[in-house]
């Protein structure tokens, strides 16, 4: 792990409130992968965690996204929390990484965020509020409080089928012009909404749904946060490079090899059929936290077979 200024045994504690500059733009463009994070015996495995991070970097990834949905942020403690970023920092070998953040109690997602300053991630990858289901107005306030307390970029992850809150364009377009709001996680499901965000051109805007990068990157996305591309990496991140430069004609076979293995690796709950091929490969075990079970016997049987 990398020596950083904050422990996670002394994270959540209150900060004062400071006015702070607008961070620099970063690039979020390319392939980043929504880490797993593995488990052995109920514990975070760091060393497969660390394994994992290592491996990926030598495919050619942009960068990674640590504590997402695939990574089952939800299942571990705060502290657990910043272990794995701590763990993911100490692999990604320089590349950029970006911590997911979720919840829908704002005071203790702001002391979640000011501590986050002490650790050299480069964005927050942010979602609504899960089961409240704010107003538009409310879901303004939600982000521009949060990315006010934010040393660094914010990544809104627009997800309404896990929060329950859906984020309308207008209110999309609106936090567009907050300085520290510079991209988006789109799994809106609004073929619509993607396009007017891409054409608007000031949230970078990455797919994070696997099935739609061929789509989201030939209208102009900037890229995909994905979670199947754990597997067969290099394939694609051809993929996304041939879609960036605008060669759809060498894109297509690509993406017609990849697409039995993305629909089969979201047939059952992510990141369970995931999970079954990396320790199909012994890169880590095929264990996830309860109420999440692991891949049914035919499915595992269906994926070994791609």
């Amino acid at each position: 792990m990398p020596t950083l200024t904050t422990p996670a045994s002394a994270v959540l504690t209150t900060t004062p409130e400071v006015t702070l500059p607008a961070p620099t733009r970063t690039i979020f463009s390319g392939l980043w992968i929504a880490l797993v994070t593995p488990f052995k015996d109920g514990a975070v495995d760091h060393p497969a965690l660390a394994a994992l991070t290592a491996r990926l970097c030598a495919d050619g990834v942009a960068g990674f996204v640590a504590c997402g949905s695939t990574g089952e942020a939800a299942a571990l403690d705060k502290a657990e929390q910043l272990q794995v970023l701590e763990t993911v920092l100490g692999a990604a070998q320089g590349l950029p990484v970006v911590m997911g953040l979720s919840g829908y109690h704002q005071g203790q997602m702001l002391e979640q965020v000011r501590a986050l300053a002490h650790y050299p991630v480069v964005g927050l990858l942010v979602s609504a509020p899960h089961y409240i289901r704010p107003s538009q107005e409310g879901l303004l306030h939600w982000f521009r409080t949060l990315a006010d307390a934010s040393a660094v970029p914010v990544l809104i992850y627009d997800i309404p089928y896990r929060t329950g809150a859906t984020i309308s364009t207008e209110t999309l377009l609106a936090l567009a012009a907050h300085p520290r709001i510079q991209g988006i996680k789109d799994c809106g499901g609004s073929p619509a909404k993607t396009q007017a965000l891409i054409a608007d051109g000031r949230l970078q805007v990455l797919t994070g749904e696997d099935a739609q990068i061929f789509h989201t990157l030939a209208l102009g996305g900037a890229g995909a946060i994905s979670a199947s591309a754990h597997w067969q990496t290099p394939q694609f991140v051809e993929l996304t490079a041939l879609l960036r430069s605008g060669d759809l004609p060498a894109a297509r076979p690509v993406w017609q090899a990849l697409q039995p293995w993305v629909d089969a690796c979201f047939a059952e709950p992510n990141p369970a059929p995931l999970k079954a091929m990396l320790a199909h490969a012994g890169w880590m075990r095929s264990e996830l936290r309860a109420p999440m079970m692991p891949a049914s016997k035919a499915l595992q049987d269906r994926l070994k077979a791609l």
